[in-house]
């Protein structure tokens, strides 16, 4: 079996591309590379520099390669962005996802694993969120993510399609130095940066009514998410389904309580400024992951010291 995974250049889906690699399952990547970084793919990978939306170029890849799964995770991920951008997100994250699964259509690829996002809870009744907990975006990112769930769950209903989307909570650390997060959109980098350059890290809002006023959140390392994508994988593989998966710990940590583990591990005492919310940013939720667990046998090995730390290690391997 062979996996066409697009966005496979950039952070998580370096580590997937790893994580299949050592699975055994065959790996071909897609990535225009507007995030992605072309170093991140070994050598040893098909690479198709190439948009979602070409499709010309995603069915001759499906073609050349023996495709019979696409792991579909290019997309635009900023919430803040998208509330200012709105048909920007949807045409890159909707209608690049439709014209990806026309092609799949067009050359009979049944499998679809979606890396969907828990921003489609939106601000959740409990903050311990299920698969059956109610979706109400915040942000048109969320609700482009939402709609891609949809989109497979309609294509299924009328003709064959094996799909699972994973709703991934945060996410961080890295399995290598060169694998790190480059981006700075993410909390674990964005303090580092800050620290690096002798500034005070930053906490979008400590009035939001939790246990230290900061936004509560799930994190997850980004090791145990390659894995759950071999899981899910492995799962379309043997038989036909269509389920949602949550993917995080179970567990809750506000903002403050993640900046006071970088302090521990890195050494550096600081302080953080804390300056107004983001739009789109709920107060907190964290996963339930019955679901993945019972389904597919997966849980998440690594905890947010392993996460911090491998960030740190890379960070001054820089």
């Amino acid at each position: 079996m062979t996996w066409l995974l697009t966005g496979g250049a950039g952070y998580i889906g370096a580590h997937i591309v790893r994580a299949f690699q050592q699975a055994g399952m065959g790996v071909v990547v897609l990535d225009d590379l507007s995030t992605g970084i072309r170093e991140n793919v070994a050598a040893d990978v098909p690479f198709v520099d190439a948009s979602v939306a070409d499709s010309a170029a995603v069915a001759t890849a499906l073609r050349e390669h023996s495709v019979t799964g696409v792991l579909h995770l290019a997309a635009k991920k900023a919430v803040g962005e998208s509330v200012a951008k709105p048909l920007y997100y949807w045409d890159e994250n909707v209608g690049g996802m439709r014209s990806l699964l026309q092609t799949c259509l067009d050359t009979g690829v049944d499998r679809v694993l979606f890396s969907s996002s828990a921003a489609v809870y939106g601000t959740p009744p409990t903050e311990f969120v299920n698969e059956e907990t109610p979706t109400v975006p915040m942000s048109p990112y969320g609700e482009t993510k939402l709609a891609g769930e949809w989109m497979l769950r309609d294509l299924a209903a009328a003709g064959p399609l094996r799909w699972a989307a994973l709703r991934y909570f945060n996410v961080a650390g890295t399995r290598a130095p060169e694998l790190a997060d480059r981006g700075v959109a993410n909390l674990v980098p964005m303090a580092l940066q800050a620290l690096s350059e002798g500034r005070n890290p930053q906490v979008f809002g400590d009035d939001y009514d939790t246990r230290d006023g900061s936004c509560v959140r799930d994190y997850i390392h980004v090791v145990d998410l390659a894995e759950a994508h071999v899981a899910a994988a492995r799962r379309l593989d043997e038989r036909d389904t269509g389920e949602v998966y949550n993917v995080g710990r179970g567990e809750g940590v506000t903002v403050k309580e993640v900046l006071e583990k970088v302090r521990e591990v890195t050494g550096i005492d600081f302080r953080y400024d804390v300056v107004g919310r983001r739009p789109g940013d709920p107060a907190a939720y964290f996963a339930d992951p019955t679901k993945i667990s019972k389904d597919l046998g997966w849980s998440a090995r690594y905890d947010l010291d392993d996460m911090v730390r491998s960030a740190w290690e890379a960070w001054q391997a820089r």
